[in-house]
């Protein structure tokens, strides 16, 4: 289920936003400062953020800024001035859309899944869990504070194994979808080569995986904090 974290001091307001989206199917967290919405975006893997820029601990153009360096999930700025030069600071440091208070929970439910329907056609952009931060869109991979290159074929199966963590892909399907223009002429081996060369960079112990792990028989799996319950399999 997708998560929204609404940033936002007034708890009616904040209560009414997440009781007018609730139909569409949203998980809802919510935090009244800028401490607790940090906290927040540290433990939980947030899918769109509803951001006030007046709180008590200081301006959410702050937090915008510093979600901006790590990830680009969708920013909805909430403001009680109808000021060009709050707004137009907004969207520059990366705001995806705004919206001024007062206003219709009806727009902004419209506005919030406009910008649920563009991050899905964009698929997975940024993945950030634990020791690792993966940004599909800007090519950096990081791992303990620590830059790892990898290939374009590696960069391909971490993608498909974070964006469907918790399910097991095939084989078959991962070969397909890696090598989208000949996979019919793809030695089966070469994903085999591909996965020890991902995990050989990823994992602490390679022989003994903790994230990219082996359902035998199947395909494979990643495996982090949030979902390692719900895995099958293990190395292989």
């Amino acid at each position: 289920m997708e998560k929204i974290l609404i940033v936002e001091d007034d708890k009616a307001l904040s209560n009414g936003i997440a009781l007018a989206l609730k139909a569409e199917g949203y998980l809802f967290l919510q935090a009244q400062d800028l401490a607790g919405a940090r906290e927040t975006l540290k433990q939980q893997e947030i899918s769109l953020v509803i951001l006030d820029l007046n709180l008590p601990d200081g301006n959410g153009l702050t937090l915008l800024s510093e979600i901006r360096e790590k990830q680009e999930i969708p920013i909805v700025i909430l403001t009680a001035n109808d000021l060009e030069t709050e707004i137009v600071t907004g969207l520059e440091l990366g705001a995806d859309d705004y919206i001024t208070k007062p206003f219709s929970l009806m727009v902004l439910r419209a506005r919030i899944n406009a910008q649920m329907r563009k991050m899905r056609r964009g698929g997975l952009q940024v993945y950030q869990a634990g020791k690792f931060y993966f940004s599909f869109s800007s090519m950096e991979f990081i791992k303990e504070n620590q830059r790892i290159e990898l290939s374009k074929t590696e960069q391909k199966l971490l993608k498909l194994l974070v964006e469907n963590r918790g399910l097991t892909l095939s084989r078959g399907e991962l070969v397909d979808r890696i090598w989208t223009d000949g996979a019919q002429y793809v030695d089966e081996n070469a994903l085999s080569v591909t996965v020890k060369r991902l995990r050989d960079k990823l994992e602490d112990n390679p022989s003994a995986p903790r994230y990219i792990k082996t359902v035998y028989g199947i395909g494979y799996t990643w495996s982090d904090e949030r979902t390692g319950g719900m895995q099958r399999g293990s190395h292989g």
